[in-house]
């Protein structure tokens, strides 16, 4: 199973820092240059505060380490970006069960206006998609980079979905340039995720009688 040595986490964050990354494997490259290009002029417009804000928190940056597989470090984004969207459409955030006994704990929901809290939703992406890119270039065959994208783009298609009611309702500039790169992220996950052949069939666990 590969393990990951990733860049440094959670600290380059907020619409106005986020850089963008694109999936560079032949088989995960994407034409996304418009797209990427008005992205771009609309970050921008970021504000100072969100500059200097970690998409993580500390409890969550601890969790990415803990898990060195990539299939569970994407579940841990996935869950970190749940968090985010539960706070900003006014739910109660979901509770987190540790998967394993010495697992570190997520710690308080994470706080902030709601343009830094998508503005945390779209570094949360770009870390996720560095992550399986990173594995992709040190073993292209691993199994868990479908896997692991399976999962992200089965999330990805939600978040796009509960950013259609926000688009609707914003007017701030900042909240703006922040959902243009969460759904910028998201469609480059989709476009990618949609094009991987067919998850092999689980095998049947189920003893013949004799």
């Amino acid at each position: 199973m590969t393990c990951l040595s990733a860049k440094p986490i959670g600290r380059d964050s907020g619409p106005g820092r986020q850089r963008r990354r694109q999936f560079s494997r032949p088989w995960l490259v994407m034409p996304m240059l418009q797209g990427a290009l008005m992205a771009g002029l609309l970050l921008v417009s970021g504000s100072v505060t969100a500059q200097t804000r970690d998409h993580l928190t500390d409890q969550e940056t601890e969790l990415v380490r803990f898990y060195q597989e990539l299939d569970k470090r994407i579940e841990v984004f996935i869950k970190a970006i749940d968090r985010r969207f539960a706070i900003i459409n006014g739910a109660a955030p979901p509770a987190a069960k540790k998967l394993v006994k010495d697992e570190p704990d997520w710690g308080e929901p994470p706080k902030g206006t709601r343009a830094e809290l998508l503005g945390d939703i779209a570094g949360i992406l770009d870390e996720a998609i560095t992550n399986l890119d990173d594995v992709s270039h040190r073993d292209e065959k691993n199994p868990l980079i479908s896997r692991s994208l399976r999962k992200l783009t089965a999330s990805a298609n939600g978040y796009l979905r509960q950013l259609v009611p926000l688009r609707d309702q914003v007017k701030d500039p900042d909240e703006l340039a922040a959902i243009e790169h969460v759904a910028d992220n998201a469609k480059q996950i989709i476009e990618v995720g949609t094009k991987l052949p067919a998850a092999a069939a689980e095998p049947d666990k189920k003893k013949k009688k004799p």
